[in-house]
């Protein structure tokens, strides 16, 4: 089974440590960064199912981490988890939401509600994922069948090529004759303007026949 990729920010040696004991798990490929810059660093080379993003750090803190992480394309739709130990309170949850997080988790961690949490976000990855490769398949799909529709309309008129000419000659035929007899006559009569036809007898039809 290939791993999911999750990234835990967090300037302290001390908490990404206790963070990949907790997560650790074979299906899990677990990637550090120490500051925000870092964090948007391991985004070039890694595809992240979750982040874990530390609110308290130096230079860079987690809230502009998560704002510049929503304004690129390329990762505005990786869920992210604030892990703080500020307060509570609510303005600054507000804050943390303006700034692109989905949840929030208070130190000290609560080992459950992490791994609880954790777990429903990689869960939608995981149905994301395969809801993309579904979509992939039914696009193929379609291709293939508009491909098929293309030979087979292709094949149409050749066939109704073929069934309008004669199999020595390849001159127009009496199915084709009868047809254009059909819409001339049927254009007449809408424009009401007469029809002529012309019948004529070629001489030695055989030996042109033959040839």
């Amino acid at each position: 089974m290939k791993t999911i990729s999750i990234l835990i920010v967090d300037d302290r040696p001390e908490n990404l440590l206790v963070l990949e004991q907790v997560l650790e798990s074979p299906e899990l490929n677990i990637v550090r960064a120490n500051s925000g810059q870092e964090a948007l660093e391991r985004t070039l080379d890694h595809e992240f199912a979750l982040i874990l993003l530390d609110v308290q750090m130096p230079v860079m803190d987690g809230y502009e981490t998560a704002a510049l992480l929503r304004g690129n394309k390329r990762t505005k739709n990786i869920p992210i988890i604030f892990v703080t130990a500020a307060t509570k309170e609510r303005s600054q949850v507000f804050r943390g939401y303006g700034s692109g997080a989905v949840d929030y988790l208070f130190k000290p961690l609560e080992i459950g509600v992490l791994k609880s949490k954790v777990k429903i976000f990689l869960e939608l990855y995981h149905q994301r994922r395969l809801l993309e490769e579904k979509t992939r398949e039914l696009d193929a799909k379609v291709m293939e069948l508009e491909a098929l529709q293309s030979k087979l309309e292709e094949s149409n008129e050749k066939l109704r090529q073929l069934s309008s000419l004669d199999g020595l000659t390849d001159l127009p035929n009496r199915r084709f004759f009868d047809e254009t007899l059909t819409r001339e006559w049927q254009r007449g009569t809408r424009r009401q303007k007469p029809l002529s036809l012309i019948l004529a007898d070629i001489d030695h039809f055989k030996a042109f026949n033959d040839a």
